[in-house]
């Protein structure tokens, strides 16, 4: 099967089982990364997977329903993203909340974005996550996406379609429930849209866009524990990294691959190993 996206040229499915106890198989299938043409894309999308993975040691709980895949990009080293790969992960959160967003009459169902790399619904639950693994060949970046996101399956969070069921609830609203297949297929669209504002305009070219869904505004937060200082979150820096305001006006950044945000307690904390 192939959907035309991606450059305008195909991007091709393939249906096949994966088994985690035949790593052969997967060998494969990073070795054919690196063989197909830069102009086409290539994605894995699974119905239901056993072994999820998540930040650091974290694992990616994935019930039928969720919207499940791993998208292969090339990004040149000498480009507007290929100097800010930081960037990739928040691309990719963006592009799954804009795709909900930017169907007509659904852009009031309360998708956002959290740093670094979550989807959330409002700043109560997350929904769903990316993953980016980056390998620099020669002159260009290989990356890998990894991205789930709940859809139809209520457990173990919520899922978009809850969102919808209430949004319908309090508006007296007829929206249909939404496709893990479409909404794939939306995303990736909407991702290769995105990146190509970004590599014509920079950070600027996106972060309108990006700060109008995430949860963060003016939100006051304390850096590595409930003793740490209290600052003040700016937004992102030129490289994709979260910057802060501290108490004596003075702007610091923070990385997020040292750190994770806790938004029950409103803490920035070093990641768990």
């Amino acid at each position: 099967m192939a959907v035309d996206t991606l450059r305008g040229g195909p991007l091709h499915i393939q249906r096949q089982r994966m088994d985690a106890d035949r790593p052969e198989q997967w060998v494969e299938k990073i070795l054919l990364m690196f063989e197909i043409p830069q102009e086409m894309g290539l994605i894995a999308i699974a119905v239901r997977q056993t072994q999820g993975k998540g930040r650091g040691a974290n694992a990616w709980l994935s019930p039928m329903g969720c919207a499940l895949s791993t998208l292969l990009i090339s990004i040149p080293l000498r480009s507007q993203l290929g100097q800010r790969i930081p960037f990739v992960q928040h691309l990719m959160s963006l592009a799954v909340v804009e795709a909900v967003r930017s169907i007509t009459e659904y852009q009031d169902i309360n998708l956002r974005v959290k740093w670094p790399n979550d989807i959330y619904y409002s700043d109560l639950m997350k929904l769903g996550g990316v993953l980016v693994n980056s390998t620099l060949l020669g002159e260009t970046f290989y990356i890998l996406i990894g991205c789930g996101f709940n859809v139809s399956n209520s457990n173990p969070t919520i899922c978009i379609n809850d969102l919808i069921t209430e949004y319908n609830k309090q508006h007296r609203a007829e929206l249909k429930p939404l496709r893990t297949d479409s909404l794939i297929a939306r995303t990736v669209t909407v991702l290769e849209k995105l990146i190509d504002t970004f590599q014509d305009k920079g950070p600027n070219g996106v972060l309108p866009l990006y700060y109008k869904y995430w949860v963060h505004s003016g939100q006051r937060v304390r850096l590595g524990g409930l003793e740490g200082p209290e600052v003040w979150i700016v937004g992102l820096d030129d490289s994709g990294f979260l910057q802060v305001q501290e108490e004596d006006g003075e702007v610091v950044t923070v990385h997020p691959d040292g750190n994770s945000f806790d938004m029950l307690r409103n803490l920035i904390i070093p990641k768990q190993q």
